[in-house]
């Protein structure tokens, strides 16, 4: 099993090693699962999740792939990318999810972008459970040194407190 590349990816050291982008209503807040309207992950040792408010919330991680250890030659070779990530909404309130993820060479310019269309969650409709987004990057050409992971979200009615998206669980792998 590949190392996780990204730090503190469920809350367990509340917002260390995250890059908070946007921090808006009543900004980014670790929660205990399963939390208010919320479910249980089912995610073993996942305990916790990010939780965001009524104005746009997301953080990212610049990951320095020669940092951890990878060399110019494997990173060269192309070696599977994949990202995880863990999503829900409340069971009181509509919510937005979005990530994005960009493998950069050594300028930090892109090489490819995973950048799925925005979800939006309607309690009424919609389950509320969490949900997995999943993509592997592969032949995406040499010159891979660095990738960005930024997720978030906010809820849709534009309540005061913590009633967006939650985020937990969230992984970055190279296989080597």
């Amino acid at each position: 099993m590949a190392k996780n590349l990204l730090k503190n990816p469920s809350g367990e050291e509340l917002l260390d090693f995250w890059e908070l982008t946007e921090n808006g209503g009543s900004q980014w807040k670790v929660e205990e699962i399963p939390g208010d309207c919320g479910s249980d992950s089912g995610l073993d040792g996942v305990t916790k999740y990010f939780a965001t408010s009524f104005e746009l919330c997301l953080k990212r991680q610049v990951i320095d792939l020669l940092a951890e250890d990878y060399s110019s030659e494997q990173l060269d070779a192309q070696p599977p990318v994949t990202v995880e990530d863990w999503y829900c909404g409340r069971s009181d309130c509509g919510c937005t999810y979005q990530m994005t993820v960009t493998l950069l060479d050594e300028n930090q310019e892109v090489i490819e972008e995973f950048k799925p269309d925005p979800v939006t969650h309607d309690p009424d409709s919609d389950e509320c459970s969490w949900k997995q987004v999943s993509h592997t990057f592969s032949e995406y050409g040499p010159g891979l040194r660095f990738i960005t992971f930024e997720h978030g979200g906010q809820d849709t009615k534009f309540w005061d407190g913590w009633f967006g998206v939650r985020v937990t669980g969230s992984s970055v792998t190279v296989e080597v």
